[in-house]
């Protein structure tokens, strides 16, 4: 069974930067690894997302503040936040797609709260 353990959110000012990481038990291999978020009252949507060959995409929100990343060898996707805003605060989710399957997982979440 593959677990997704997050770390990294916390409180932070507007302008501040996170960065959150995402680590995968076990020996699968995801071809693709990426953050969503969910503000409280809101839908829960995709921020970055990741391919094992280190294609990319952003969501319009976040283009030229988040950056992601990931490290095959340690199955860990990271997400570098900067120049946070209020607007950032949610849960932020991370997801890995099983290259073999398919198979979906998802992280608790991690709260980030970007707040003076």
């Amino acid at each position: 069974q593959v677990q997704l353990v997050e770390s990294g959110g916390g409180l932070v000012q507007p302008g501040g930067s996170l960065r959150l990481s995402c680590a995968a038990s076990g020996s699968s291999s995801f071809n693709t690894m990426a953050w969503y978020r969910q503000a409280a009252g809101k839908e829960r949507e995709l921020v970055a997302a990741i391919t094992t060959g280190g294609r990319t995409n952003y969501a319009d929100s976040v283009k030229g503040r988040f950056t992601v990343s990931r490290d095959n060898a340690k199955n860990t996707v990271y997400l570098q936040m900067n120049a946070l805003k209020p607007d950032d605060t949610a849960v932020y989710y991370c997801y890995c797609k099983r290259t073999i399957s398919n198979v979906v997982y998802w992280g608790k979440g991690t709260l980030v709260t970007v707040s003076s």
